[in-house]
């Protein structure tokens, strides 16, 4: 049986960071005392089913503002053959389709998509879910660098991304993560709203979106609006609240401005008193492939980690 791993693409996943991210995460996770797990920005779920492979959390509590995004996971929970089924069919036609009118069925996908986001309801698991979710999935393994991105109208916008090949219809993979998020409640729904799932049994990892590094580096968003400096001190201050209160193991991740400039301590500053670390990743998306190479980004937790992770002073 394969192992359960996120079945979307996503800007800003963790998959290549879960060695480094392990190296931090609480020990009462490691030795079971853990049993909760609460991720309120889902994004592409890399975090969520490493935990769910190698520890023995009973429940999760996993949301995300992007209801799309949601409807997927939803649906892939709850209505795995019948997507499967949908899927199957955009493999077989995208793999006859030859190269160049892939672009032309793409479009197409991406046009029914768009129509549909006023009629969907994302409030009632039905039929027309695994549709709009086959889509999602269809359009994020074809269109340039799997991105989700919303223009101004609310509208999916990503182009086509050329590849000779695509999987988008991978069964093995989509019931084991099925089989994963059967532990887990999904819920479209702002970060705060997680207050009432955490307790001192759980593990909550964020992961917002990231403070750009420059004025050109900010990559428009996946929802539809924003997230300042405001709303990341706002974060901040939910995180303390969840520390105070719930006696939760808090870990956070976001970026190091000090990959551009190194007297700008913003996170040192609204995260202080807690402990700050520094991991290597890989610039994931940037229109200059010469950009694209190892920076830094931080993570935040509200408790002690191993001792060869260099803590910030």
């Amino acid at each position: 049986m394969p192992e359960a791993r996120p079945f979307l693409k996503w800007a800003g996943g963790k998959s290549q960071l879960l060695d480094q991210l392990e190296n931090h995460y609480p020990s009462d996770l490691r030795m079971g005392r853990i049993t909760h797990y609460v991720e309120p920005f889902l994004g592409g779920g890399a975090v969520f089913f490493a935990i769910a492979r190698r520890y023995p959390i009973k429940s999760a509590y996993l949301s995300d503002i992007n209801r799309d995004l949601v409807l997927t996971y939803q649906a892939v929970q709850q209505r795995p053959a019948e997507l499967l089924e949908v899927l199957e069919r955009y493999q077989k036609e995208y793999d006859r389709t030859p190269e160049e009118q892939r672009r032309d069925m793409f479009l197409a996908v991406r046009d029914a998509f768009n129509q549909s986001r006023f009629d969907i309801n994302h409030a009632t698991c039905a039929a027309h879910w695994v549709q709009r979710a086959a889509q999602l999935i269809f359009l994020n393994k074809t269109c340039f660098n799997g991105l989700f991105r919303l223009n101004s109208k609310g509208a999916f916008n990503v182009p086509f991304g050329k590849y000779k090949t695509a999987v988008i219809c991978d069964a093995a993979g989509l019931l084991a993560a099925s089989r994963a998020l059967q532990k887990a409640e999904i819920r479209q729904a702002d970060y705060t709203e997680c207050w009432d799932k955490v307790n001192e049994n759980t593990f909550v990892y964020f992961d917002p979106p990231y403070r750009p590094l420059s004025r050109t580096a900010s990559f428009t968003t996946y929802t539809g609006g924003g997230f300042s400096d405001a709303a990341q001190i706002r974060l901040a201050q939910f995180f303390r609240r969840l520390d105070r209160e719930k006696k939760a193991r808090l870990m956070l991740s976001n970026s190091d401005p000090t990959n551009e400039n190194p007297d700008d301590t913003f996170f040192e500053r609204i995260y202080s008193g807690y402990n700050v670390f520094k991991v290597s990743a890989g610039r994931a998306i940037n229109s200059n492939g010469e950009k694209r190479g190892k920076i830094s980004e931080l993570l935040m937790t509200n408790y002690p980690c191993r001792p060869q992770s260099a803590e910030i002073q």
